[in-house]
C-alpha cells in the first residue's frame, strides 16, 4: 500500500526535481491524504449496513491504500481557485471513487485478470466476481451522490457532475479501456497509443484538476487563463502518468509496485515501452514533465503545488 510516508520518500528520490525540498510539501501531502481517507470513510456506507457483505467489500476496495494522486491534484487546483476545503475534500473523494471502481472492474477476469492491487488481493479474489462488479457499480453511484450533496451552489454542483460523467464515460475512461482490450495482439502507432492513454488514464486526471478549480470558480471567460493552464498541464501529466506506469510494469518488481508486473508484455498489449523502448519512454516522460511545468508558467508562483505533483508523478518508483 502507498502511504503518506512512501509518497514523501518518492518525492525526495530525485533531488533535482525540487519535490519535497521543504517540509511544507510533505505536510500538505500528508494532510490531503488524511482528509481524503476521512472523506471516503464518511461517504461510504458503514460495513455493518445491510447488505453488509457488499459494504464491507466496498470499503475494502476504497480505503487504506493508493497514491490518491487525483485527490491531490483536485486539492492543488482548488487552492488556486480558493475553493472551500470541505468541498474539495468531498470532490476528491468522489473522483477517487470513480478511479477505484475502474480498478475493481479492470482487475476482473473478463478484463485484465489481476490478482493483486495496492499490495493486497483484488476484490474479486478477496470476495468474488459478482461482488466485485457490484462494488464498482456502487462506487459509481456513490461518487455522483457525493457531488450532489456538496456545500456549493446548484450550478456549481451540476458542473462538477457533468465534468466527472464526461471523464468516466464511453468517450473517455471507459472508451480507453475498450480500446485497450481490443488492442491486444495488435500494433498501434504512437498517436493511437497516446490517444488510448489520454482516454483511459488522462481523462480522470484532467477532470481532477478541473473539478478542483470548479469548486472555487466557474469555467467562464474571466477565468479562461486558469482553465487553459490546467488543461495543458493535465494533458501532459495524464499521459506522463501512463508512460511511467508502462516503465514501471517493465522494470519494477511486484512487491514494490503492489500489483503484478510484466502482465502487459505477457498479454501482448501495446505499451510505450514495447513501442518506443525503455530509454525513449523515459525521455518522453521527462519531456512531458517539462511540458507540464511550462503550462503552469502563467500561474507562477501559485502553481507550485501542481508543479511538485508533476515531478512526483514522473519520478515515482511505484
Amino acid at each position: 500500500m502507498t502511504s503518506a510516508a512512501s509518497l514523501q520518500a518518492e518525492a525526495r528520490a530525485d533531488p533535482a526535481s525540487g519535490v519535497g525540498a521543504g517540509d511544507a510539501f510533505d505536510a500538505w501531502v500528508r494532510d490531503t491524504l488524511r482528509r481524503t481517507e476521512h472523506a471516503l470513510a464518511v461517504s461510504l456506507p458503514p460495513a455493518d449496513t445491510l447488505p453488509s457483505h457488499l459494504h464491507e467489500a466496498l470499503r475494502y476496495a476504497a480505503l487504506g491504500g493508493g497514491k490518491r494522486i487525483r485527490p491531490l491534484l483536485c486539492q492543488a487546483a482548488g487552492d488556486l481557485a480558493e475553493a472551500p476545503p470541505d468541498a474539495l475534500d468531498a470532490t476528491g473523494a468522489a473522483i477517487e471513487m470513480i478511479h477505484v471502481y475502474s480498478l475493481v472492474h479492470d482487475d476482473l477476469p473478463a478484463m485484465d485478470d489481476d490478482d493483486l492491487r495496492r499490495g493486497k488481493p483484488t476484490v474479486h479474489v478477496a470476495y468474488d466476481e459478482a461482488t466485485a462488479i457490484l462494488v464498482g457499480d456502487a462506487l459509481q453511484a456513490q461518487a455522483f451522490y457525493t457531488l450532489s450533496a456538496l456545500p456549493l451552489p446548484a450550478e456549481r454542483r451540476i458542473a462538477l457532475v457533468r465534468e466527472l460523467a464526461q471523464a468516466a464515460g464511453s468517450r473517455q475512461l471507459v472508451g480507453g479501456q475498450a480500446i485497450d482490450l481490443h488492442s491486444i495482439g495488435h500494433l498501434l502507432g504512437q498517436p493511437e497509443l497516446e490517444q488510448m492513454h489520454r482516454m483511459k488514464t488522462g481523462a480522470l486526471i484532467r477532470a481532477a484538476a478541473r473539478m478542483g478549480a470548479l469548486c472555487g470558480v466557474a469555467d467562464t471567460p474571466p477565468n479562461a487563463a486558469l482553465y487553459r493552464a490546467l488543461d495543458a498541464y493535465s494533458a501532459a501529466i495524464g499521459l506522463a502518468f501512463q508512460v511511467v506506469d508502462d516503465i514501471l510494469d517493465a522494470t519494477a518488481d511486484t512487491a514494490t509496485l503492489g500489483k503484478t508486473t510484466g502482465k502487459d508484455a505477457g498479454a501482448d498489449k501495446p505499451t510505450c515501452v514495447s513501442m518506443l523502448g525503455l530509454e525513449a519512454s523515459r525521455a518522453l516522460a521527462g519531456a512531458l514533465r517539462e511540458r507540464a511545468h511550462a503550462a503552469l508558467a502563467p500561474l507562477a508562483p501559485r502553481g507550485r503545488r501542481l508543479g511538485q505533483l508533476a515531478d512526483l508523478i514522473v519520478h515515482r518508483t511505484h
